[in-house]
């Protein structure tokens, strides 16, 4: 049978290691596929870089949409990033009839929606395994491994650079500046780290798992995202104290009045699978109706890590390249006529507990004026620390709460806040069982 010949849009540290992963192994992929898979043109900013790797069997141009509109080519994989260029050469190979891979979880968040009607309009495949927690087969586990099931909720660590810090806070009790600095100089975080620690990376990623889990249209301005750049290293200590640890969890669980959808700094009780992967690593835990908890764990990130996803989506893709398109596992999951229009909630409609920390004034009747301002808002306290502040000036209080809903959380704070004998801002962290 003769091979399937793919056109790849980047050689950087995904492309490069897509080249090498399908060079190393390419007999026993196509013992896997059926066939070989063979790149035969490659489009780079920097040819005569990419010529010393791929060498001179292989095509390099500078123009990417030579590629997509290249009759012979069967697969255009994207790795260039982005959302301008990409969206409009991937548009591009679609519209010219080529099936897409790609690892852009950004572009898949923005417009995924157009990408997929145009996909299915064509009757081509665009696959994304790569495009959320790396190596980890999270996409394929909830579109195929879990179809049986109905997904409850899912919920993961899904960003490495922001794992890698939470986790080094926690050990050495350094604070995030630090931290931030050091894993900049070891490569976990790039130059600008504003999409890891602002967490918008995270809710990319969460975005699509969300529409795989549940049926619903891509939907990324529905997110709530919150970082952890603001997070004290006072709050981690006693978040351990507590038997807990902090991560940043990208969220999405299914209630009757709608699907939640947040990415933030979320309190694990320790002896949770989620709350004892440490380092870059990823991590996303699946509950279903049937099957109960699942856990995948691996790196999310690195060259062959991401490149075996995208060499899985093309093996995939080249054993499906001949069937009927009516019978293809459907991009996100379900047929594209039987997706949902449930509403994503408003954070103030999220049901969590709640870890709130404040300094107050250290005399009687304070502690009993907070209980009074909580109660009022129906939030049950269900533990309670107390201690002197750091400085002298007062004491810090921190309560855990019981199951309590967004909004009423922030018309306490606010009254808590205005209250004359607290001397600081609250702060706010969601607590998540997971169970």
């Amino acid at each position: 049978m003769k091979p399937i010949k793919v056109g790849l849009l980047g050689l950087g540290v995904v492309g490069g290691g897509t080249w090498k992963v399908l060079a190393r192994n390419a007999e026993e992929i196509a013992r896997r596929a059926g066939r070989r898979i063979e790149v035969t043109r490659v489009a780079v900013r920097d040819v005569a870089k990419a010529r010393m790797r791929v060498g001179n069997e292989v095509e390099v141009a500078a123009d990417p949409h030579a590629i997509v509109r290249d009759p012979s080519i069967d697969i255009v994989v994207e790795l260039i990033g982005g959302d301008t260029l990409a969206r409009e050469l991937v548009l591009e190979a679609i519209a010219n009839g080529k099936h897409v891979v790609t690892a852009n979880k950004a572009l898949l968040a923005k417009h995924g929606n157009e990408i997929f009607a145009a996909a299915s309009a064509q009757g081509v495949m665009v696959a994304f395994e790569a495009a959320v927690a790396g190596g980890i087969p999270i996409i394929k586990a909830i579109r195929e491994g879990l179809t049986a099931n109905r997904i409850e909720w899912v919920a993961g660590i899904i960003n490495g650079t922001t794992n890698f810090i939470l986790s080094e806070m926690r050990s050495r009790g350094l604070p995030f500046a630090q931290v931030l600095a050091e894993a900049q100089r070891l490569g976990y975080a790039e130059a600008d780290p504003t999409f890891d620690i602002e967490g918008v990376d995270a809710a990319h990623k969460l975005t699509l798992l969300a529409s795989l889990a549940f049926g619903v249209p891509v939907q990324f301005e529905r997110a709530h995202v919150e970082g952890i750049s603001n997070l004290a290293a006072e709050d981690i200590a006693h978040a351990a104290r507590l038997g807990y640890r902090i991560k940043l969890l990208g969220i999405t669980r299914r209630r009757a009045d709608g699907i939640e959808l947040r990415v933030h700094p979320a309190l694990v009780p320790a002896e949770r699978l989620l709350a004892n992967v440490e380092g870059a690593m990823n991590a996303v835990l699946v509950r279903g109706d049937a099957v109960g908890p699942t856990l995948y764990y691996g790196q999310g990130a690195g060259e062959e890590p991401t490149a075996s996803a995208v060499v899985a989506d093309l093996v995939d893709v080249t054993r499906l390249h001949t069937a009927d398109p009516g019978n293809r596992v459907p991009h996100l999951a379900f047929q594209p006529d039987a997706m949902s229009d449930t509403p994503i909630l408003s954070i103030e409609d999220t049901e969590t507990s709640y870890y709130l920390r404040m300094r107050v004034e250290d005399r009687p009747g304070v502690l009993a004026d907070i209980a009074r301002i909580l109660s009022d808002a129906s939030i049950s306290i269900g533990s309670m620390i107390q201690e002197p502040s750091s400085d002298g000036s007062g004491a810090d209080i921190i309560f855990l709460t019981h199951l309590a809903r967004e909004r009423n959380v922030n018309l306490a704070i606010a009254s808590i806040e205005a209250s004359p004998f607290v001397r600081s801002t609250v702060t706010r962290l969601r607590l998540e069982n997971l169970t």
